[in-house]
């Protein structure tokens, strides 16, 4: 479930200036006062070829925004148009970001640097394009907890803080300033698709496709090409969807802008880890019908892949993108118990036992309120806690699990924590007060190397 780090030289390879001048709009980075290097994400750094940049080059290039050796000369605001909680806003694009490089990672993925809080854009409304350092900081939590949950995350790659004082009404203002890189498997998202369907551009529609199949997934444009990229889709995102569950993480902001067409999770806001397996949980606090609540986000997936469904029509007949389309329930829950015996490190027993298995899991969790993290330690490799504390439902998903007993995937030291690593919403307020407050960084830089060790424990 996890990508392999693999080294590699830096391989720049800016392929978006293949789709034309109508993907995205040329932008300056915005110029800010300080750029204080607060976070290098030097373990990814290396796959891309750049983990030997010194501090100072690092800024240059990811503070003030310096191109890249042979890379693109200027930064794009890419255009797309979406669905903001089912409504749909043709008014948006990069309004905080720009994508500012693409480069070959070590197993030959092209990759994309882009930014958030780096300027204002032509898509900025009346946004100031900044981002909040708690902003930040928290995009970097989430990441790294995705990651080593096995979740296909972009990679926060660099945060820096820039000097600025933000008002916001959904913090104490005035508050500081960062500007981000992450590191993305693309950032083509269902939007990208949206507008292009919008506006009526069957050629860059087919043109998106191609970039789409040859260079992001590998694969020959087939004679029904766009129905192709939604089989390949529907695959990736309804994994993505499972991992979600999976890992006990609401993403909060289920848009169409922010679904990646390689099924990537990306752009972190109102995140949230659910400490409870709590179908009606919520992330955001204006999700006040709960749209994309823990147990609706599969729901509000599937409705998005839709949505890019009614856009490739521009090029392609329904019926092989309703097929494709049809595959993602089976898809789903298949990948939900894929996911859920990956991390109890067990193997499967068969489809009919495999889900016998998790149905059992959700209800003891359910019913006998066993935090999510608390009881994927306490049976990982198929172990399981003393007969006396066991509830019913509990005791009935370990008379199940007995089957599944494999002693080799808990010998890493982290399965004999008194605790498990979780990433709720009490420790990431405190690590950033201590931030706030105080400039105390050692909370942060501890919790990325306990999240760490526990990606290194799940193999």
């Amino acid at each position: 479930m996890q990508i392999k780090i693999l080294p590699s030289p830096y391989r720049p390879d800016p392929k978006i200036a293949s789709l034309g001048a109508k993907i995205g709009d040329a932008v300056k980075a915005a110029h800010f006062p300080l750029t204080i290097l607060r976070f290098r994400n030097d373990r990814w750094a290396g796959t891309v070829g750049l983990d030997n940049l010194k501090d100072e080059d690092w800024l240059r290039h990811f503070g003030r925004f310096e191109p890249l050796p042979d890379n693109m000369s200027q930064p794009l605001a890419l255009r797309y148009h979406g669905h903001q909680f089912r409504v749909y806003n043709p008014e948006i694009g990069d309004g905080r970001g720009f994508l500012f490089a693409q480069l070959r990672d070590g197993l030959g993925r092209l990759l994309d640097l882009g930014t958030k809080g780096s300027g204002t854009t032509p898509y900025s409304r009346s946004g100031d394009g900044r981002l909040t350092l708690k902003g930040g900081v928290r995009e970097i939590l989430a990441t790294e907890m995705l990651e080593a949950l096995g979740v296909n995350t972009s990679k926060t790659f660099s945060l820096v803080e820039t000097g600025e004082q933000l008002m916001r009404g959904d913090e104490p203002s005035p508050t500081r300033s960062a500007v981000l890189v992450r590191l993305s498997h693309s950032h083509i998202r269902i939007g990208t698709f949206q507008r292009i369907a919008a506006e009526g551009d069957s050629e860059l529609m087919e043109r998106l496709i191609e970039y789409c199949l040859t260079i992001l997934y590998n694969e020959e444009p087939s004679s029904t090409s766009a129905a192709q990229l939604l089989h390949l889709a529907v695959e990736r995102v309804a994994d993505l969807a499972a991992s979600y569950m999976v890992a006990g993480f609401v993403h909060g902001v289920l848009n169409t802008d922010n679904i990646n067409i390689t099924g990537e999770s990306f752009d972190y806001g109102p995140w949230r880890f659910t400490e409870f397996w709590d179908p009606r949980f919520t992330a955001a606090y204006f999700d006040e019908t709960g749209l994309y609540a823990f147990g609706r986000q599969a729901e509000a997936i599937h409705w998005n892949l839709g949505q890019l469904a009614v856009s490739l029509r521009l090029v392609c007949e329904a019926p092989p993108l309703i097929e494709a389309l049809e595959r993602f329930p089976t898809l789903y829950q298949q990948a939900v118990i894929d996911r859920f015996l990956w991390r109890l490190g067990i193997g499967s027993q068969g489809k009919t036992r495999d889900r016998e298995l998790v149905e059992a899991a959700e209800r003891a969790m359910v019913l006998e309120q066993i935090p999510i993290d608390r009881f994927f330690q306490d049976h990982r490799g198929g172990r399981t806690v003393p007969a006396e504390s066991l509830g019913e439902r509990r005791a009935a998903f370990a008379s199940i699990l007995a089957d599944y007993r494999n002693p080799d995937a808990a010998q890493h030291r982290y399965w004999d924590d008194d605790a498990p690593c979780s990433m709720l919403i009490g420790e990431v307020e405190d690590i950033w007060r201590a931030i706030a407050e105080q400039d105390d960084w050692s909370a942060l830089y501890g919790k990325i190397d306990a999240v760490r060790r526990m990606g290194q424990a799940h193999g």
